[in-house]
């Protein structure tokens, strides 16, 4: 009876690592305050969008609003999520808003939450060049 049991259980587990698929999933928001965008701006590709984690003082841009992403690993056999993972989200996330950019980027650390075996924040500043 108890190996029926302990077998069970191993199977169920196994199943449970089969049946999650990926690796890991994301979510975001974005907070765009009291700010207006005058028009909405057509989607931009995702590789085109550049990150950095300082302020651009050589050119004029428009904040389109403060980005979060959070990407979370799925099950605690798989890694825990990177950087590259989340800049790709913010890359994204910013392509979504018609973005140039993405300022200010900063992260969190990586820590386990009774939704996710692990989780990796990003934020920063949604910008669109001014001519």
């Amino acid at each position: 009876m108890k190996r029926d049991s302990t077998r069970s259980i191993a199977l169920f587990g196994m199943l449970s690592i089969l049946v999650s698929g990926c690796a890991t999933w994301s979510t975001s928001s974005v907070d765009s305050g009291d700010r207006q965008v005058a028009s909405v701006a057509q989607p931009t590709s995702p590789e085109k969008v550049l990150l950095t984690e300082n302020d651009i003082t050589d050119r004029k841009y428009l904040s389109l609003g403060d980005i979060t992403v959070t990407v979370n690993k799925t099950t605690l056999f798989h890694s825990n999520p990177t950087k590259e993972q989340v800049n790709q989200k913010l890359r994204e996330k910013a392509a979504e808003l018609g973005a140039d950019g993405v300022i200010l980027v900063r992260y969190g650390s990586v820590g386990a939450s009774p939704l996710s075996w692990g989780s990796l924040e990003g934020k920063g500043r949604a910008i669109r060049f001014q001519p």
